[in-house]
């Protein structure tokens, strides 16, 4: 065989070099089965193998999660499992989306100073808000989620949600509470389905185009759900 073998297998230094990723680490991601079974490895003695060329992209992606999603080994040897092509789409697709709301967060913010004068939110309300992380702003202020939050909030106080009446930011936690296990599960199905044959590209735009007939969904079930209880409430009180 010549340096590379004549159906296009690496050796393992050939891999380093083109992985960027040392020899040394490329054989403990093998110890622990992150690089497929050895049925693609071509051993041609005890201390000669040959590698399939697609371990390159398979070794750049565990380093990846490692390096930048902080991921154990044993979290990446769930996520590849036996079809890496797909966790990486899967991988570049949840990228991509955070890319976008990140982007659409940071030209967006809205100042605290430009918070307080158009809405009618004591000071102390948006501490506690904070405090409890319903807010998260940067030194550049609010994103649009928490100015619509502080919109909503500002609207059922002045509806008559007051704190005398036993209304307190407190009564958010049980929203997001209720909300992160449903969200979770959104995400994962979500994820599931477009990383499977949807290009990247339209992928993004399935789901930018569904965020906000997503909200009108949420909010429809949730009125829906409303009227359901009080009427069963008033039902049971009758």
């Amino acid at each position: 065989m010549t340096s590379t073998a004549a159906n296009g297998m690496l050796r393992m230094s050939e891999l380093a070099v083109r992985s960027g990723v040392s020899a040394g680490t490329i054989k403990h991601y093998l110890r622990e089965g992150l690089l497929g079974t050895d049925d693609e490895v071509v051993r041609t003695s005890r201390n000669m193998a040959y590698y399939p060329v697609e371990f390159v992209d398979r070794v750049r992606l565990i380093k990846r999660l490692q390096e930048e999603r902080f991921m154990p080994l044993r979290v990446i040897r769930d996520l590849i499992g036996s079809d890496p092509e797909r966790a990486a789409r899967l991988i570049e697709l949840e990228d991509r989306i955070l890319e976008q709301a990140i982007e659409a967060r940071e030209t967006r913010r809205v100042s605290r100073t430009k918070v307080r004068e158009t809405y009618a939110m004591p000071q102390n309300v948006l501490e506690r808000l904070e405090d409890i992380a319903v807010l998260t702003p940067t030194a550049r202020g609010y994103d649009a989620d928490d100015v619509a939050i502080i919109e909503a909030i500002s609207r059922f106080r002045a509806g008559g949600y007051e704190e005398a009446i036993g209304f307190t930011v407190y009564d958010t936690l049980r929203y997001r509470h209720a909300l992160e296990p449903l969200v979770d599960e959104e995400v994962r199905v979500l994820l599931d389905r477009l990383a499977g044959g949807v290009a990247v590209e339209r992928a993004v735009e399935i789901i930018s185009s569904g965020a906000e007939p997503l909200r009108d969904l949420i909010g429809a079930m949730h009125s829906k759900l409303l009227l359901a209880a009080l009427r069963r409430a008033h039902h049971h009180a009758s």
